[in-house]
C-alpha cells in the first residue's frame, strides 16, 4: 500500500495502490493553491538548471506520448496540452482522457510533471518542457476490461499508436516486473526505434520490491531512468538498479497533479521518467536536426557521474545536467549509445529455439504502472526481505559462522595447550 501523511493542507484524493508515486503527501483540494505550496515544492526546476535551461528551449514543437493509465487534459495545467489520445483497453474513451485501470490517477501525475502549463504566473505544477505537447494512449494496468486483449497487447499497440500519431518521445513509467518482455514487444519497440522515436522507461522502485529493473526497462535501446535523492544520490527506495540504467533524475518529493486537479507529492522513478522525457523533449526541440541516437549521446554524454565510473548501476551515465545538455558541444555518433534491439532479436529470437515447458496454461504477467513503495506508520517489520536477505542477513550469518569458528578453534587449541604442558610437568 501506498505510504501517505496528511499535510498541512486538505487531504487530495486517494491513489490506487498500482501508481508508481512512492511517498504520497496531500497537498491541496481541487482547486489550484498558491505558488508558496505548489511551485515552490518544485525543488528539481532551479536545483537542476531547468529554469535557466528555458532560456534556450522548452520543448516547443515537440510531442511526447504518455502511456499509461489515460491523462485528463481537462484539469488546468493540461488544458489545450493533450493533442491527441487513444484507449487501448477498450473500457476508456477514444481520446485517451479517461483514466482507467488500478490507478486512474497516474497518467495525469506523469504527464503534469512532463509538460505541465501551470495555473498562472507562479501557480501550479509546470512542467520541466512547459511548450511540448501531449498525446495519451491509455492502459487499464492490473484491471479486468473484459476484452481479450491482453496488458501486454495493449502496450505494444499503445507503442504502434504512439508512433504513428507522431510521438518523438514515449513515456513508459510503467514495469511488467520481469527480465524478458514477450515478443509481441519486439516489433512495436523495434517500430519505435527504425521510426526515430527515443522511449523513456522508469527502472522501478527497490522499495516497493522492484529489486532490479524490469521490461521495458530491460529492453535494448530503451533509455532507462534510475532516480536519486534530495542530495543527488541514489535513492535507497525509490530507484531499483541495474546495467541497463542509462541516466538518473530526482525522484523523491515530487509534485504532481492528480486527475481531480488536485495535488500531491509522491516519489518514484514513475516521476523521474517524465523529467528526463521532458528533458529529451527539450534537446528535441532545441536540436530538430538530431536523430533520435545523437539526442541519447547528447543527454548521455552530458550527465553528471557524480564521481563514479560510468555506466554504473545506480546513476548509469549520471544524473541530468539540462543546461549542459543544451549548450555543450557533443560530436555527433553515427548510432546509437545504446544497446542495439535489432542484434538481440537475431541473438535471442531464433526460429529453431525450443518452446519453454509449461504445466498446463501460461501464466500471465500482467504489466503495472511502476509500483509504489509500501506502507510505513511507523511500525517496522521483522520479516526478511529480498534485499535484507542479500545484504545483511546473508553476510551477517557468514560473518558470525566464521566467527563461532574461530572462537571454537580458539578453546580448542588453548586446551590442547594445557594438556601439553601438564604433561611435560608430570
Amino acid at each position: 500500500m501506498t505510504r501517505r501523511r496528511q499535510s498541512t493542507l486538505a487531504v487530495a484524493a486517494k491513489v490506487a495502490a498500482t501508481v508508481a508515486a512512492a511517498t504520497m503527501i496531500a497537498l491541496a483540494g481541487a482547486a489550484p493553491a498558491h505558488a508558496d505550496t505548489v511551485r515552490d515544492l518544485e525543488y528539481w526546476l532551479a536545483d537542476y538548471g531547468f529554469t535557466t535551461a528555458w532560456n534556450t528551449s522548452k520543448g516547443k514543437g515537440v510531442t511526447v506520448a504518455v502511456i499509461d493509465t489515460g491523462v485528463n487534459g481537462n484539469v488546468p495545467e493540461l488544458r489545450g496540452v493533450v493533442t491527441a489520445g487513444t484507449d487501448v483497453s477498450g473500457i476508456g474513451t477514444p481520446d485517451g482522457q479517461t483514466p482507467v485501470g488500478d490507478d486512474p490517477n497516474h497518467g495525469t501525475m506523469v504527464a503534469s510533471l512532463l509538460a505541465g502549463r501551470g495555473t498562472g504566473t507562479g501557480n501550479g505544477v509546470i512542467g520541466v518542457a512547459p511548450e511540448a505537447d501531449i498525446i495519451s494512449a491509455s492502459v487499464a494496468f492490473g484491471q479486468d476490461t473484459g476484452a481479450q486483449k491482453s496488458n501486454d497487447d495493449q502496450i505494444a499497440e499503445a507503442v504502434k499508436w504512439a508512433v504513428d500519431s507522431g510521438a518523438d518521445i514515449i513515456n513508459m513509467s510503467l514495469t511488467r516486473n520481469t527480465l524478458d518482455w514477450p515478443e509481441s514487444w519486439d516489433d512495436a519497440f523495434m517500430y519505435a526505434f527504425d521510426n526515430d522515436v527515443v522511449v523513456v522507461a522508469a527502472a522501478g522502485n527497490r522499495g516497493s520490491g522492484t529489486s532490479e529493473v524490469g521490461a521495458p526497462a530491460t529492453i535494448p535501446g530503451v533509455l532507462t531512468v534510475a532516480g536519486v535523492d534530495r542530495d543527488k544520490n541514489a535513492s535507497f527506495d525509490a530507484s531499483s538498479q541495474g546495467i541497463t540504467i542509462a541516466v538518473a533524475a530526482p525522484s523523491e518529493d515530487l509534485v504532481g497533479v492528480l486527475a481531480d486537479g488536485s495535488y500531491v507529492q509522491w516519489s518514484g522513478t514513475s516521476a523521474a521518467t517524465p523529467i528526463v522525457s521532458g528533458l529529451v523533449a527539450l534537446i528535441r526541440s532545441e536540436y530538430p536536426e538530431l536523430d533520435a541516437a545523437n539526442v541519447i549521446e547528447r543527454l548521455i554524454r552530458t550527465a553528471d557521474p557524480h564521481g563514479h565510473e560510468v555506466p554504473s548501476p545506480l546513476y548509469g551515465w549520471g544524473i541530468i545536467d539540462p543546461v549542459a545538455a543544451l549548450t555543450v558541444d557533443v560530436p555527433t555518433v553515427e548510432g546509437s549509445p545504446l544497446p542495439s534491439l535489432a542484434e538481440w532479436i537475431t541473438l535471442h529470437r531464433r526460429a529453431d529455439a525450443p518452446e519453454p515447458a509449461t504445466d498446463g496454461e501460461p501464466q500471465e504477467i500482467v504489466p503495472i504502472a511502476d509500483p509504489p513503495l509500501p506502507r510505513s506508520d511507523g511500525a517496522q517489520t521483522l520479516l526478511p526481505t529480498a534485499w535484507t536477505l542479500a545484504y545483511i542477513t546473508l553476510p551477517l550469518s557468514l560473518v558470525a559462522a566464521f566467527g563461532t569458528l574461530g572462537v571454537l578453534l580458539g578453546i580448542g587449541a588453548t586446551r590442547h595447550t594445557r594438556r601439553t604442558v601438564r604433561s611435560r610437568e608430570q
